[in-house]
């Protein structure tokens, strides 16, 4: 089985079907690995059956423990490959998960934030984690970001092709705008608003790495994420009173019913909106 060709001719059309990169990196690595188990028992793709499908999604599950979001992305990009390489449209409904777990999302407190961005001494890392919690992007959107998508006339941020397919903008309050002035005159990046020391948008395991250092030296015992950024963003602005219809676009969700959740975590207080970095 020529795995390499196989999804070469996968990623050129998703790429022509206008995938977000990191949908092409998940639908990609997910299909790699599926093709790569069952290369052993068959030299064509085509003749691995529904039942093997079956089969590997439930070693999944069972032995890799995989969540259910993964699960509805393994099998996603399972049938996304035989639909673009050969025409097929398997029948796989069954194998989607019914219910996805219901685990509240994780956030800090503005206090453990505050603390968090201050202990981050270096210029660029306090720039990265203030531009994720500030302007409550995912990782892959504040590192796509360019120089030309920050709007400092304008005070906001243009966030391009997100999720969904989707564009947004957002708030670029005064501290980080401040900020991110001190950030372009050390380090004057060309083209990404972060980039690493070669060129190119920074990476995503730098970035996490930056935000598990910055846990330890702030003493915050957490298993947070870079997401819990994000999270936490959306639950100071609910917080701060800020209307969830206008949360759920500052995030980019597509359904109010995502947004809705940290109404589960979140004591709302009916004060003045500002972005919840003002308040830091």
């Amino acid at each position: 089985m020529k795995i390499n060709s196989l999804l070469d001719t996968y990623r050129e059309k998703l790429i022509i079907g206008r995938y977000s990169l990191s949908s092409i990196k998940n639908y990609c690595s997910a299909v790699q690995h599926f093709l790569t188990i069952y290369s052993v028992r068959y030299s064509d793709a085509e003749a691995i059956s529904p039942d093997d499908i079956e089969k590997f999604v439930l070693w999944k599950k069972n032995v890799h423990k995989v969540s259910a979001s993964h699960q509805t992305t393994i099998l996603s990009s399972i049938v996304k490959f035989y639909q673009l390489l050969y025409n097929k449209n398997l029948n796989l409904k069954h194998l989607f998960p019914k219910r996805y777990e219901s685990a509240l999302p994780k956030v800090l407190t503005k206090e453990e934030v505050k603390k968090l961005l201050d202990i981050t001494k270096n210029l660029k890392h306090k720039a990265i984690l203030t531009t994720i919690y500030a302007c409550g992007l995912r990782l892959s959107e504040a590192l796509a970001l360019k120089i030309t998508d920050i709007k400092f006339a304008d005070a906001v941020v243009v966030i391009i092709d997100s999720k969904g397919k989707k564009d947004r903008i957002v708030n670029l309050p005064p501290k980080l705008m401040e900020l991110l002035r001190s950030y372009y005159r050390e380090y004057s990046p060309r083209e990404y608003l972060f980039e690493g020391q070669s060129g190119g948008s920074y990476s995503k395991r730098s970035v996490q790495q930056i935000l598990k250092n910055a846990l330890r030296d702030a003493h915050i015992i957490s298993d947070a994420t870079v997401h819990t950024l994000r999270h936490s963003y959306a639950a100071h602005l609910l917080e701060n009173g800020t209307d969830l219809k206008i949360i759920k676009d500052l995030l980019g969700h597509s359904n109010i019913k995502t947004t809705e959740i940290y109404t589960h975590i979140t004591d709302i207080s009916k004060i003045k909106i500002k972005s919840p970095l003002e308040s830091l």
